[in-house]
């Protein structure tokens, strides 16, 4: 049975850009060969709050868009929900997915589609969550993957939930941000788009979404303590040795911890929960 432990580590699968240049690759690809699996601006603390306000039980029906290395799909199966499916159009990424088992009676599949065209049949699930990807995305392919989220709900009980990097504060200078955007772009080889918690909010509720539940935590994804807390110390040890030995990836890490330091006052994650409106549809 595999692991629920979102910071298991399989050292047999390859990841996302194996083979890339570390000087070229997506930064978060980078951070994943070097044996990152927690891969979320909130970090598990953030994760976990997004979960448990989900209260996921056995009569959900689940679905995860861009699972990426399956870090929160393990936290989810532990919650043993009645069934999980994993999109994510990298192949790499889905065969890891395929792997996963549930330690109780959940049906798991794996899905490689676009998160805002699952191919999956409309109102068929009750959650549909999404981390660290709506960021990434400009603004009409977000409303693109918020709609299929909407689409993909049941009628009644459906949840939506989102945990992304915002801008703060929420009357942040339009300049200032778009030197935070430039700057992140320049870091992490990925456009970078994120929002004021304000505008998360707003774009949920022009989707037809209203807003139960929200928390915000630090942005401190390559901070020591954020990485042992989501690594362990032993597997926070076994990355730091990694990116020693590998000076192209050392190189990029460094810039990107400068990057998040340099704007770590405007610089936040946060988790929503949302529920589709029905006249939306």
């Amino acid at each position: 049975m595999a692991s629920t432990d979102p910071r298991a580590l399989h050292e047999n699968i390859p990841v996302p850009g194996d083979g890339l240049d570390a000087a070229r690759m997506p930064g978060h690809w980078l951070l994943a060969r070097l044996g990152k699996r927690v891969l979320r601006p909130g970090g598990l603390e953030l994760t976990q709050w997004m979960l448990d306000n989900l209260e996921l039980g056995p009569d959900d029906r689940v679905v995860e868009l861009a699972a990426g290395l399956g870090a929160t799909a393990r936290l989810t199966l532990a919650r043993n929900p009645g069934s999980y499916t994993a999109v994510d159009r990298d192949p790499v990424a889905v065969a890891g997915l395929g792997t996963l088992t549930a330690p109780g009676a959940t049906e798991v599949a794996a899905v490689r589609a676009d998160a805002a065209d699952t191919g999956l049949p409309s109102g068929s699930v009750t959650v549909v969550y999404g981390e660290a990807m709506l960021t990434m995305q400009p603004e009409p392919a977000k409303r693109r993957i918020m709609r299929e989220a909407h689409r993909l709900l049941a009628d009644t009980g459906g949840r939506y939930a989102i945990h992304e990097l915002c801008l703060l504060p929420e009357d942040l200078d339009p300049d200032h941000g778009a030197e935070i955007v430039k700057d992140l772009g320049e870091a992490i080889h990925v456009g970078a788009r994120p929002l004021t918690p304000r505008g998360w909010v707003g774009l949920l509720a022009s989707e037809g979404f209203t807003v139960t539940a929200r928390w915000r935590a630090p942005m401190a994804l390559l901070e020591p303590r954020r990485l042992i807390a989501d690594e362990g110390v032993a597997h926070a040890a076994r990355i730091a040795g990694r990116a020693m030995r590998d000076s192209a990836a050392r190189r990029r890490a460094l810039e990107m911890r400068r990057v998040f330091q340099r704007h770590q006052a405007h610089l936040g994650a946060i988790s929503i929960i949302a529920a589709p409106i029905l006249s939306n549809r």
